[in-house]
């Protein structure tokens, strides 16, 4: 197919299937080309070799869409690519089924690199990485509104990627917090907060998981967040006591909203766990299963040390508040880090605080969360279930 689109040129020739390419490895154009535009790609011997989103001021410049030389990248494409994510996960996963909330689109893993979307009920929010998935948003809003036709939007770009894409993303006024269900069980959402896009559906599968383990049980929710664990642990696991602790003062509010929402008795703390945690461990106060959560802790590559000797201290410190054959939940959201690397932090964790980890199951983001072989970044949670002896 003829095409009168900008090329432009590698330095290499083209040995990977990976969509991300580097400012580093392409040649930069002599005719300016704005940020978000839709290029061919060929390589050093002029080879074409895709089609995708071009940005310079990027470090990742190039965003391969499509190998396929006869397939535009136009309004049919991505109505097409958002039909079958969307297929994914009402037809197969059936997830209508269970929940109102959950990922729509998951960049890379949906053929779509630079786009987030998820649906919390007749909300859809859309999160953009790219300039050019932000510069196609209407296009995007059209294809969902086909599937989803009384649906309200919502988007927004966190300010680094608006500063890295040089984008400049005015989100729409943010939506009052609506109530979405999961597994039985409501939860308000908050889209336009700093919660990302305004709940985490990517743990919905190890909540359950979770509640399984609570009847009777003392639980401890260390970075609670607004509340998922602890009132999955109270209103659907049955727990005879659940404690929840955050430092984000907004996000206990919420937390609280949550457990009342679902008539769950929830104590939430605002407050930092290291603090919390040193101030009733020499009482000798023990929980039968503890929970650790925390937020992404860098997502910067020259960082990774100090983020991996975050997790180190924390999970050091939370092991010592589990009872002896009690459970551990703990998870990483931080993409950088590997479950190999998280592992070893846990090792490490473990023998400091002079506890033994029984790994009993590793998991990670739900189905709804689906990512490329050849694009590990896109399997960024880690939830490791212990025993703790």
């Amino acid at each position: 197919m003829a095409s009168d689109l900008p090329q432009v040129k590698l330095k290499t020739a083209r040995r990977s299937s990976h969509p991300w390419i580097f400012q580093k490895m392409i040649e930069k154009p002599a005719d300016r080309i704005p940020g978000g535009s839709i290029v061919d790609i060929v390589d050093r011997d002029n080879v074409w070799v895709g089609r995708g989103f071009y940005n310079w001021h990027s470090r990742i410049s190039l965003r391969l869409l499509t190998s396929n030389k006869d397939e535009p990248i136009d309004a049919e494409f991505f109505a097409k690519r958002i039909t079958q994510a969307v297929d994914l996960r009402r037809k197969w996963l059936k997830l209508d089924d269970v929940t109102n909330a959950y990922r729509l689109v998951h960049s890379e893993g949906d053929g779509l690199s630079g786009l987030v979307v998820d649906r919390f009920g007749a909300l859809i929010v859309l999160e953009f990485f790219s300039a050019g998935m932000f510069r196609v948003r209407q296009i995007l809003q059209d294809a969902l509104t086909g599937h989803f036709p009384d649906s309200a939007f919502y988007w927004f770009a966190e300010e680094h990627v608006q500063k890295q894409e040089s984008i400049d993303c005015r989100p729409p006024e943010a939506p009052p917090a609506g109530i979405i269900t999961e597994h039985g069980l409501r939860f308000r959402v908050a889209p336009g907060s700093k919660h990302k896009t305004g709940f985490f559906a990517d743990q919905r599968d190890n909540r359950k998981m979770l509640a399984s383990l609570c009847a009777g049980k003392r639980v401890l929710d260390l970075c609670c967040n607004t509340g998922g664990f602890a009132v999955y642990a109270k209103a659907l696991g049955q727990a005879e006591e659940v404690v929840g602790v955050d430092l984000d003062e907004n996000a206990i509010t919420l937390a609280k909203h949550n457990a009342n929402l679902n008539q769950a008795k929830v104590r939430f703390v605002h407050g930092n766990l290291f603090t919390w945690l040193r101030d009733i461990l020499p009482s000798g106060q023990r929980f039968d299963v503890v929970i650790l959560d925390p937020s992404k802790q860098t997502r910067d590559r020259e960082e990774i040390d100090f983020a991996l000797k975050q997790y180190f201290d924390m999970n050091k410190l939370a092991l010592q508040a589990v009872a002896p054959g009690g459970i551990f939940l703990t998870c990483s959201c931080t993409g950088l880090i590997s479950e190999e690397m998280f592992l070893e932090t846990l090792r490490r964790s473990a023998w400091q605080a002079g506890r033994v980890l029984q790994v009993v199951h590793i998991a990670g983001a739900g189905a709804d969360h689906p990512f490329l072989v050849h694009v590990p970044e896109g399997r960024y949670l880690k939830a490791v279930f212990c025993r703790v002896e």
